[in-house]
């Protein structure tokens, strides 16, 4: 789950999902959701959120550690 507490820069999240999205999924990461909240509970801040789906942990910080989004996150 990745959430956004805030965005400053609306350009460089964009400029970082259009690269982060495919390695992603090139590291078998599935997006369920990406967005803003359509309702607020419990005391929450609408936070752009994205829930992302892997095969096991180990897989996600593969992907993480991956040349190609270490790349991409310094488009942040």
């Amino acid at each position: 789950v990745v959430i956004y507490k805030s965005v400053l820069n609306e350009e460089k999240i964009t400029k970082y999902a259009a690269l982060a999205g495919p390695e992603v999924m090139a590291a078998g990461g599935r997006i369920l959701a990406r967005n803003m909240p359509v309702a607020v509970k419990e005391a929450g801040e609408p936070t752009r959120t994205v829930v992302i789906k892997s095969d096991s942990l180990q897989v996600a910080e593969e992907g993480y550690a991956s040349d190609g989004y270490q790349a991409a996150l310094t488009a942040l």
